[in-house]
C-alpha cells in the first residue's frame, strides 16, 4: 500500500504500533481506524519470552486493531503451554508455540518480534530479527553491555529495520507535561535529578544445582551466556541477580528512573560516573548489589544525576519509593 489520503503504509503502521505498545501499560493503546488496512493485511507479531513482562506484550498487541499475535516463543514449554491456554481462553483463538527463536525468524509470515526475554538475550535476538527482515520492540535494558548496544544499532541501520527500546515512561502524557514544565522553569534552573528504586528483594537462598526440569530447553535459555550447571535460582525472575543474565535493579527498574533523570535534565552522556554498593543483607547466591548509589556528572551543563537502589526497610524520600525527584534553584518536583 502507498501512503496517501486516508491510507497508510505497513511500515509506518509498524512505527505507530511500537509506540502504542510502549504506552499501553501507562497511557492506553493508540486507536487506528479500521479502514487503514484490508481484512488480510494485518501486522503479525511474535512475542519472545512470555513468563513475565511478555504477558503484557501479548495484551498490548491484542488490544490494537489490525495487529495479531501469531506466535509465542519461550525456552520453557510449561510456560508456553500456560500462556497458550490463557490466550485461547481470552481471545478465542489458538497461537503457535516455539521454543527455539530461530524458528520464529525463519517464518516469513511474521512482520515483527517483541522481545521480553532475559536481558542477556536482548541484543542477539534483536540482531537476528533485523537480519531476518523483522522489526523489533525490545524490553529494557536494550543490551547487556555497551558493545552489544552498538551492534544492535549497526544491525538496525544496515538492514533498515525499526527497532524500539522499551522505555515506556516517555509515552506517558503526564510525564511529557511534567518535563515540559521543567523546561518552562517551574522550579527554576534544574541542576540535579534523583532516581530512586527502594524495593523489597527477598533472600533467594542457595538452592544448588540439579537436573534440568522437564520442558525447559536449558541450552536455549543460556544462549549467548557461558555454560553452567542448572539451578532454579538462575531462571524465572531470579536471573536478574546474576551477572551473566541480568544487571540487578540498575538494569531491571533503574533503566526507567535513570532515563527519566536524563530526559528531565535534558542531558546526554555524562562526563564522569561513580558507583559504590554491595551485598549487606542476605547471605544468598545473588551476585548483583542489593544496595547501590551512583552519580553521573555533567560539569559543562552544571548538572548531576544521583541514582540509588535500596532494599529492606528504609525511609522514603518525600513519599517517593520508586520514581524521581528534580531539584531547581526555586524548588523541587516529585
Amino acid at each position: 500500500m502507498k501512503e496517501h489520503g486516508s491510507t497508510i503504509s505497513r511500515r509506518r503502521f509498524l512505527k505507530s504500533t511500537s509506540g502504542a505498545l510502549a504506552a499501553a501499560s501507562i497511557a492506553g493503546p493508540m486507536i487506528i481506524p479500521q479502514h487503514v488496512f484490508g481484512a488480510n493485511d494485518r501486522v503479525r507479531v511474535a512475542v519472545l519470552g512470555v513468563n513475565g513482562r511478555g504477558k503484557n506484550h501479548i495484551e498490548g498487541y491484542m488490544n490494537l486493531p489490525n495487529v495479531e499475535v501469531v506466535t509465542l516463543c519461550d525456552p520453557d514449554m510449561k510456560v508456553l503451554e500456560k500462556r497458550a491456554a490463557e490466550f485461547e481462553t481470552t481471545y478465542k483463538k489458538k497461537v503457535k508455540l516455539e521454543q527455539d527463536l530461530r524458528n520464529v525468524y525463519d517464518d516469513k509470515s511474521i512482520d515483527a518480534v517483541s522481545i521480553a526475554s532475559t536481558n542477556h538475550w536482548h541484543a542477539l535476538s534483536t540482531i537476528w530479527a533485523c537480519q531476518a527482515g523483522k522489526d523489533v520492540y525490545v524490553e529494557k535494558p536494550g543490551s547487556h553491555n555497551v558493545w552489544e548496544g552498538r551492534k544492535m544499532v549497526e544491525a538496525a541501520e544496515k538492514y533498515d529495520r525499526i527497532v524500539q527500546h522499551g522505555v515506556q515512561l516517555r509515552s506517558s502524557k503526564a510525564l511529557q507535561e511534567a518535563v515540559q514544565l521543567l523546561r518552562d522553569g517551574i522550579i527554576g534552573r534544574v541542576y540535579m535529578a534523583r532516581g530512586l528504586v527502594f524495593r523489597w528483594r527477598a533472600d533467594i537462598g542457595n538452592k544448588g544445582t540439579e537436573p534440568v526440569p522437564d520442558g525447559l530447553n536449558y541450552d536455549l535459555w543460556l544462549g549467548p551466556a557461558k555454560e553452567r550447571p542448572f539451578s532454579r535460582n538462575l531462571v524465572h525472575y531470579n536471573w536478574h541477580w546474576h551477572w551473566d543474565f541480568g544487571n540487578g535493579d540498575v538494569g531491571n527498574q533503574g533503566i526507567h528512573e535513570t532515563d527519566m533523570c536524563m530526559w528531565g535534565l535534558d542531558v546526554g552522556l555524562p562526563e564522569k560516573i561513580t558507583a559504590m554498593g554491595g551485598k549487606f543483607l542476605w547471605d544468598d547466591c545473588k551476585e548483583t548489589p542489593e544496595v547501590l548509589t551512583s552519580t553521573y556528572l555533567y560539569p559543562k551543563e552544571k548538572k548531576m544525576i544521583q541514582f540509588e537502589v535500596r532494599h529492606w526497610n528504609t525511609n522514603y524520600e518525600d513519599g517517593v519509593k520508586v520514581g524521581n525527584i528534580f531539584y531547581g534553584d526555586k524548588g523541587y518536583m516529585l
